[in-house]
C-alpha cells in the first residue's frame, strides 16, 4: 500500500518521467517543485486549485492512483477514479440482488446503522452521559424496523442525541447539524472530516471487487458512489469525531484562528485544514491489535477488511457483522 499525499497549495501537477511533479508557490511566494515517485503514491487529495492535463490523468490511471478534489472552502467536489481493475460479474449480480430484495437490503442497511450507533455511543459512554441509555433504545429499535426510511429515522434520532453531548465535550456552541453550508465551527469540522472519510472509503472500495454505486442504506443515484456513503457511516465516529474532540480539547484548533466566517457559512481556513489533515493522516496510520487476525492493523486497513466482509456476505459465505470499535 502506497502513501496518501495532500496538496494544499495551488499550482500545477504533471508527469515527469516516472514521477509526479508538483509546481507551486510557498507561503513566501517563492516557486517550488516537489517530485513524488509514482510507486509511492496510493491517493492524492487536492485541497488547493491545481492545473493538470489528460496526460497526467492517464499516468495516474495506469498506476491505479485515485485523485480527490476539494474546493476553496474545503468542500469535496469529486474524485478521479481510474478504470476498475477488479471486476466480478458474479459479485455485481449478487450486489444488485441484495438491493432488489427488500429483506436482504434492509438486513445490510441495518448492519451499517448498528455499527454507526455502536461507534458513536462508544465515543461518549465513558464520559458518563445519561443520554447513552436513550441512544441504546434507538439501537434496539433498529432490530424491528420494516423499511429503510424507518431505519434512517432511528439513526437520525440517535445521532441527534449523540450530537446533543458535543457542547459539553468541546465547550463550543453546536445547536444542530447543518451541512450546506455549515453554520458554525463544529459543523465545519464535521463536514470537512466526513468528506475526507468518504474519499478514503471510496479509494479502499476501488481495490476490491465491489461496485461502489450499488448501496443499501443510502439510495443509489447518479453522480455519487453511494456504497462509500454506507460504509462511511461506520467509520465517521472514529476517523472524524474523535479527531474533533482531540483537536479542540488540546487547543490545536481554535475558533478565533482557524475558520473563515463567510456570508454563505463557516469553513476551516487553510491552516485549520492542515492541522485537521495532519491528525487525520496520523490516525489512519495508527495500528491496533486485531482481535480476530491476532496482528496489528492500521486504522485505514479496517475499511478494506470491512469491504471484504461485505463481499463474503453477498456471496453467502459468512454473515456480515459491522465493525464495532472496542477501544
Amino acid at each position: 500500500m502506497g502513501r496518501n499525499y495532500y496538496v494544499f497549495s495551488s499550482g500545477r501537477i504533471r508527469r515527469r518521467e516516472n514521477s509526479i511533479l508538483i509546481e507551486y508557490q510557498d507561503r513566501d511566494g517563492k516557486q517550488q517543485k516537489r517530485f513524488i515517485p509514482v510507486e509511492n503514491v496510493d491517493q492524492i487529495f487536492f485541497l488547493g486549485e491545481v492545473d493538470l492535463n489528460s496526460k497526467f490523468l492517464d499516468f495516474a490511471a495506469k498506476n491505479n492512483i485515485v485523485l480527490h478534489f476539494f474546493n476553496y472552502y474545503g468542500y469535496y467536489t469529486g474524485s478521479f477514479y481510474p478504470r476498475e481493475k477488479f471486476l466480478s460479474g458474479e459479485l455485481l449480480v449478487r450486489q444488485v440482488e441484495h438491493y432488489l430484495d427488500n429483506e436482504k437490503r434492509l438486513s445490510l442497511a441495518r448492519k451499517f446503522v448498528e455499527g454507526a450507533i455502536h461507534n458513536f455511543k462508544r465515543n461518549i459512554e465513558k464520559r458518563g452521559f445519561d443520554i447513552v441509555s436513550k441512544i441504546s433504545e434507538y439501537q434496539e429499535r433498529i432490530k424491528h424496523v420494516a423499511t429503510i426510511p424507518e431505519l434512517m429515522s432511528c439513526e437520525a434520532h440517535a445521532r441527534k442525541l449523540y450530537y446533543s453531548t458535543w457542547e459539553d465535550i468541546t465547550d463550543w456552541p453546536f445547536e444542530e447539524r447543518s451541512m450546506q453550508p455549515p453554520l458554525n465551527e463544529l459543523n465545519a469540522l464535521i463536514s470537512f472530516g466526513n468528506s475526507l472519510t468518504y474519499s478514503v472509503v471510496l479509494k479502499e472500495l476501488y481495490h476490491t471487487h465491489l461496485n461502489p454505486t450499488v448501496s443499501y442504506l443510502h439510495e443509489p443515484g447518479t453522480k455519487r458512489f453511494s456504497l462509500a456513503l454506507d460504509i462511511s457511516e461506520i467509520f465517521k465516529p472514529i476517523f472524524v469525531d474523535r479527531i474533533i474532540f482531540k483537536l479542540i480539547n488540546l487547543g490545536k484548533i481554535k475558533r478565533e484562528n482557524h475558520f473563515l466566517q463567510e456570508s454563505n457559512g463557516v469553513f476551516l481556513n487553510d491552516e485549520g485544514r492542515r492541522i485537521f489533515v495532519e491528525e487525520f493522516e496520523n490516525m489512519l496510520q495508527q495500528t491496533v491489535l486485531h482481535r480476530k487476525l491476532k496482528r496489528k492493523v492500521k486504522y485505514q486497513s479496517f475499511i478494506r477488511l470491512e469491504a471484504y466482509k461485505i463481499i463474503k456476505h453477498l456471496l453467502g459465505e459468512d454473515e456480515y457483522k459491522p465493525f464495532k470499535v472496542w477501544w
